[in-house]
């Protein structure tokens, strides 16, 4: 189905941050599948775990005991100081795992009409549910009726979460992401996360984590609430959870943990031997290579350089974002700037219409992230029509 507006390029292999075509050409990928391919291509761990686990044991179904699934749920809860996990295949399972989990939470303390607070440019996932907890109304139109029971306030605004507390008395719980990637790489207040679990703990609400892009190290930790010292009472993950071999996990700890039974959900093959084994391979390499730290320190670096490099051009709105997921924001629309890069061998996201969105794999080299600050300040300063700035700042 014609779900896909397709670039026109289709690759053939990959190594680290390089991809090829089918005609050979060489791609510097400074998207990383979109933050999935957080140890970049064919990276030798995951490799070596996917052939050996396909040559012993694919699939079982949770019907039956999966070892590599216990040793990886107790290495996530471990990292994250959470409980229990349930495993599914995408994001959005994660996410519809969380919503589940925090209505029956609700129902079984009597709230009838239980009702999840969401964040305006949210982005959750595409099933019925978690596209009405995502907060934008170009991929929800055409999809009504959306699912009730979600409150809709501004992200980073504190204030409004205290009016809707007061307006929406069966309010149970939180759903927010650290840092908006689909929203335009948006990053809030330092203390806004703290000041939202002091709210949850004051009305008994659940705090639930949405880290399906900003986790597994792409901020410089292992999870991006972890900049802020809070503790959720539930945290998803996916995308560079298995480097591209497809899982979602729904993590949660205190009286969240104990929420969900046999039968009250599921999945066929979520969790199974293939995909927690890749996800094993990705917890090793980030912790032996320490990964996540290095992409707090080249997150630094690419920051500075692109605003060294495109200091003092007023259609440069910012250039924000943490470890290695950053955005540069224009001041008009620049999804041409996508073919334009593709064109010049890049491979770069623009998302809420006008803004640049990197996510290049953790393993990159201090050489390759110069290429890719090069690349992209020029990429703009030739879209916008302006000259390189001169180093004290004015155009040259």
């Amino acid at each position: 189905m014609a779900t896909y507006k397709r670039l026109p390029v289709a690759f053939e292999r990959g190594e680290g941050a390089w991809l090829w075509d089918q005609t050979g050409r060489r791609y510097l990928d400074a998207l990383a599948g979109i933050a999935v391919c957080g140890l970049g291509h064919a990276h030798p761990a995951v490799r070596d775990a996917l052939c050996d686990q396909a040559g012993t044991l694919l699939h079982t179904s949770n019907l039956y005991q999966v070892p590599h699934q216990a040793e990886l749920g107790a290495r996530l809860c471990g990292a994250a100081g959470m409980e229990r996990v349930f495993f599914g295949n995408s994001g959005a399972e994660a996410n519809e795992a969380a919503i589940k989990l925090a209505r029956l939470h609700a129902h079984k303390r009597g709230v009838q009409h239980p009702a999840i607070l969401v964040m305006e440019n949210a982005f959750h996932g595409r099933t019925l549910a978690t596209l009405t907890a995502t907060g934008n109304r170009k991929a929800q139109a055409g999809f009504e009726p959306l699912v009730q029971g979600f409150v809709r306030v501004p992200y980073n605004a504190i204030d409004a979460v205290e009016t809707a507390a007061e307006n929406r008395p069966t309010i149970v719980a939180v759903l927010v992401e650290p840092l908006q990637g689909e929203g335009g790489v948006i990053v809030p207040d330092e203390d806004y996360l703290q000041r939202l679990r002091l709210l949850c703990d004051h009305h008994d609400w659940l705090l639930m984590i949405d880290e399906i892009q900003t986790g597994m190290g792409r901020t410089g930790r292992l999870f991006a609430h972890q900049w802020s010292g809070v503790k959720p009472d539930v945290m998803t993950l996916a995308k560079g959870l298995a480097n591209g071999v497809p899982i979602g996990a729904c993590l949660a700890s205190g009286a969240a943990a104990e929420v969900l039974g046999p039968g009250s959900h599921g999945s066929t093959f979520g969790g199974n031997p293939l995909a927690c084994r890749a996800a094993l391979s990705v917890l090793d390499t980030l912790e032996n290579e320490h990964l996540p730290a290095r992409a707090a320190v080249l997150g630094d670096r690419l920051i500075d350089g692109l605003r060294t490099r495109l200091n003092g051009v007023p259609a440069v709105v910012d250039i924000r974002g943490r470890g290695l997921m950053i955005g540069i924001e224009l001041d008009r629309p620049c999804a041409e700037l996508v073919p334009l890069a593709l064109e010049q061998g890049l491979l770069i996201n623009v998302t809420a219409g006008s803004v640049v969105r990197l996510l290049p794999p953790l393993i990159i080299d201090d050489e390759q992230a110069t290429q890719i600050v090069e690349a992209v300040s020029e990429l703009i300063l030739t879209f916008l029509g302006a000259d390189a700035p001169a180093a004290d700042g004015s155009p040259s």
